[in-house]
């Protein structure tokens, strides 16, 4: 099977070509510099010439504060950027998997969000997401948006290699307590997009539609460095303990609100594909071994 992955030197893109290429797939690594989604005939012009079977859409702009000020690239990359691949795809009668985000979702739920869900971003960033979404549900009946939450690798920025480097500089630090979600490996939801491609190239169909997929179980952003740092130390990947003291959300104020509970109902990707949900802690761990 052909596989277009856009956004390929991301840290779910990397994993994408990574696996994709284990499992003797023909993989197009498309990275910025190869294709610019953001050009519509770029993103015509270059499917046209590749003629993959299935294009896998990681490609997006994830600077959540940053987003706040650069609206204008925000909403090229992850609307109109995905709005061009799901059109070029119709046209040449491709399907597309898109990664999305649990920031469509305002945080506001006491349980875990469903698909169903009523949507209402906080910020440009999960806004931008969500126009995203809907483009390509108005072009392309052939699409499964997959929603992830809290992603984190051994490539890439994310927020276990942010502390991990403010482990090494520091004995102690003030993480957000009062924000819920549940973690979710980079090279999981690259693993579970491929499975997806596979089961589309046996069946030549899917259940189309949205999907949501989510490290177990529940944690805060609080005890998910405290995690980080306790595995960390025990694999001797930092020298010392390093203290975390809980804050609130307030106290650490930042351009863009984030939900308080950002946390991911996946039991129709479950029922439907049956693909499980990993606990992050064994995923951290495996994580924290590549980086070694």
């Amino acid at each position: 099977m052909k596989i277009l992955v856009t956004g390929a030197q991301g840290q779910v893109g990397k994993e994408l070509v990574q696996i994709a290429k284990q499992q003797n797939h023909d993989v197009i690594a498309a990275a910025r510099t190869e294709l610019d989604i953001t050009n519509e005939t770029d993103v015509t012009q270059y499917i046209l010439s590749q003629q993959p079977d299935i294009v896998i859409n990681a490609a997006a702009y994830t600077a959540v504060d940053k987003a706040e000020s650069e609206q204008e690239l925000a909403f090229a990359i992850n609307r109109d950027g995905a709005k061009f691949l799901a059109l070029t795809c119709k046209e040449h009668n491709i399907p597309l998997l898109h990664i999305s985000t649990d920031y469509v979702f305002d945080g506001s739920n006491a349980e875990a969000y469903k698909e169903s869900d009523t949507v209402s971003p906080l910020g440009i960033y999960g806004e931008s997401k969500w126009q995203g979404e809907e483009a390509i549900r108005q072009q392309l009946k052939h699409h499964i948006i997959l929603r992830v939450a809290w992603v984190f690798g051994a490539q890439g920025n994310n927020f276990v290699k942010t502390m991990l480097r403010l482990g090494n500089e520091r004995d102690e630090l003030n993480v957000v307590a009062d924000q819920f979600g549940g973690p979710s490996a980079a090279k999981n939801i690259a693993l579970s997009l491929i499975a997806l491609a596979e089961q589309f190239e046996s069946n030549q169909s899917l259940a189309w539609g949205t999907y949501h997929y989510c490290g177990t179980p529940k944690t805060s952003w609080c005890d998910f460095a405290k995690e980080i740092f306790k595995q960390a130390f025990e694999m001797n990947l930092l020298e010392k303990q390093v203290k975390v003291n809980a804050i609130t959300t307030a106290e650490y104020p930042t351009p863009a609100k984030r939900p308080v509970n950002s946390m991911l109902n996946c039991e129709k990707i479950s029922d439907t594909f049956a693909i499980e949900m990993p606990d992050w802690k064994v995923s951290l761990q495996q994580v924290l071994s590549e980086l070694k």
